[in-house]
């Protein structure tokens, strides 16, 4: 008989994040949802329909309720401020991505969470993907050889609506930038190691929003690889992860197509649909590629990041992301936010 005592979650923030978490800790063997905050009367709602306390913020809700772990799904702004009130109360803490708004805000994080020794998970979930996991695999293996290249995308429309439900979405700061490169940033890091330099180019010709639509970027990896990629929220394409991979099924899917190529000295990976090609002999474009689609799992990503979590909070294994290597990503992504507002390279230091 298992009696090992269910781990008390809160959830800071009620939005379409937090609803998602509360849905796996309802379903997740080994936790409960303790508590809510959330100064928004939706927050209620959610609250009630769990049958938790609702506390209007971070601070009452962790005076009060002692938790086991706290998932912060609030606005990016918040992320830091109240991680910092979870270290200080001894609590351990997964964070939403982008793990803060600044450089300079995530290694306050950072530095925290090595004073306290506190765990801080980051919540880039698809770092818990299936796929990811095994295209990491694949590449580390060395069956591609030296990594050479990556040709990647992530090519989608966003509708009017998102624009007339959020306007701050079309002023600099609300574009696909800082809101989606995020993700594919820290994909790309864990694939092919850290991104040194960035180029890139920016348009709005599309929309003509004062932010951009577009952008075209080009990544120098430490180990001598290069990488392009094309981010677009206009361009009516299906070479997305979210519209490839199929893992969040309120997206169209598209599972015949691929946003990543990674190509090594002796062979190739497509992903999501995980074709491996490589070579069995002589390595020349006259002889031929050995091609194979490698077998994944289907998991939810989301719920294998709660339960790493737990994990996490129960000193089973360390963080898989921690703040330290969420601060490397959103660093890479404001340089190519730099950078396109430069037109010129900006190094990664």
């Amino acid at each position: 008989m298992d009696t090992v005592r269910p781990l008390r979650l809160a959830i800071a923030g009620a939005g379409l994040i937090g609803r998602a978490h509360a849905q796996r800790i309802a379903l997740l063997h080994g936790c409960d949802l303790a508590a809510i905050a959330d100064p928004s009367p939706a927050a209620a709602a959610l609250a009630s329909e769990h049958g938790v306390p609702l506390y209007a913020d971070l601070a009452a809700l962790l005076a009060a309720e002692k938790p086991d772990g706290v998932i912060l799904a609030t606005p990016n702004a918040l992320h830091v401020p109240g991680a910092l009130l979870c270290l200080e109360a001894g609590v351990p803490v997964l964070v939403e991505k982008p793990v803060a708004d600044t450089v300079d805000e995530a290694q306050r994080l950072v530095e925290a969470a090595a004073r306290t020794q506190v765990p801080v998970l980051v919540g880039h979930h698809r770092r818990h993907s299936a796929i990811l996991e095994r295209a990491v695999e694949t590449v580390q293996s060395g069956v591609l050889g030296r990594i050479v290249s990556v040709n990647a995308s992530a090519t989608f429309v966003k509708p009017d609506q998102y624009f007339v439900d959020g306007p701050w979405r079309t002023q600099p700061g609300g574009g696909p930038i800082l809101i989606n490169l995020v993700h594919e940033i820290d994909n790309l890091r864990a694939l092919v190691g850290d991104i040194v330099e960035v180029q890139a180019f920016a348009s709005r010709a599309i929309r003509g929003f004062p932010v951009e639509d577009t952008v075209a970027i080009n990544l120098r990896f430490a180990n001598g690889a290069l990488g392009t990629f094309i981010l677009s929220d206009c361009a009516a394409s299906p070479r997305s992860w979210e519209q490839t991979a199929g893992e969040n099924k309120s997206y169209d899917h598209h599972a015949d197509e691929d946003c990543y190529v990674i190509a090594g000295t002796n062979g190739s990976l497509e992903v999501p649909t995980m074709r491996l090609r490589h070579y069995a002999g002589e390595r020349s474009w006259w002889a031929p590629l050995t091609t194979k689609t490698l077998p994944l799992p289907d998991v939810d990503p989301l719920a294998n990041q709660l339960a790493h979590f737990c994990q996490v909070i129960r000193g089973e294994v360390t963080p898989r992301v921690t703040a330290a290597d969420a601060r490397k990503t959103l660093q890479v992504t404001l340089a190519v936010a730099e950078a396109a507002r430069t037109e010129r390279a900006v190094v990664v230091r």
